[in-house]
């Protein structure tokens, strides 16, 4: 049997890491069990991180670089109301491709504000930092005028919105997942026509906006213990 070179196996035991931690937390992710799932020796997983905090710390790291990724993937021409409706719907699609990139995503972020090492604000640190210039840039290219602050609140804004449809839809019927997408969407476009002003908000919009039936939405997950 061929040897795999210890970046792919790396690689494997972080994807089984992200499934076990989805669907039995952080605390019944054993490395047995992690092990297990990635069909490598334990001796293997010991081998390559030295610790279940460092195998952690690379699955931190590997769902930030997915976070990038599909920010990178959706950042289209444009204006910036164009360019933000892009990321956060990127980003809500993204989560309802991958389930359990979702679900560990919670229950990594819940865990890791128990820890020292200030992980999950190092996640959040990480999204400002490549959604911000995306936006930033889509306002200079656009000719916009717009403030440094309110550049800083779109960001923040597009970020919890996102969290609060992905911490949702996991506990609410997946089948809904489109409506609750355009219902967010539309929350997005009612702050952009305030504060960016109406012609941000594409046609048709603000009135759905209202008329949307209320479904049940927890903002953020930012907070989770």
């Amino acid at each position: 049997m061929a040897r795999i070179p210890a970046a792919e196996r790396r690689a494997e035991l972080v994807a089984a890491a992200v499934r076990v931690i989805a669907a039995h937390g952080v605390d019944g992710a054993t490395t047995r069990r992690i092990a297990e799932e990635a069909n490598a020796p334990l001796a293997t997983l010991h081998y390559c991180f030295s610790s279940k905090e460092v195998l952690f710390a690379a699955v931190f790291e590997y769902v930030n670089a997915q976070y990038r990724e599909v920010l990178t993937r959706n950042d289209v021409q444009g204006d910036v109301a164009t360019v933000a409706r892009a990321l956060l719907r990127g980003v809500m699609e993204w989560y309802v491709a991958n389930p359990d990139l979702g679900a560990a995503i919670v229950e990594l972020i819940s865990w890791a504000q128990r820890q020292e090492a200030k992980l999950a604000e190092m996640v959040y640190n990480e999204a400002f930092a490549t959604m911000r210039p995306i936006l930033d840039a889509a306002a200079t290219a656009a000719g916009q005028p717009v403030d440094p602050r309110t550049i800083d609140e779109l960001t923040y804004i597009v970020s919890v919105l996102s969290d609060g449809f992905a911490l949702n839809w996991l506990v609410t019927d997946r089948t809904s997942a489109e409506p609750q997408i355009e219902l967010t969407l539309g929350v997005l476009d009612a702050w952009m026509a305030t504060n960016l002003g109406a012609s941000s908000v594409p046609v048709g919009r603000a009135s759905t906006v209202s008329s949307q039936p209320t479904l049940r939405s927890l903002v953020s997950w930012v907070s989770v213990e």
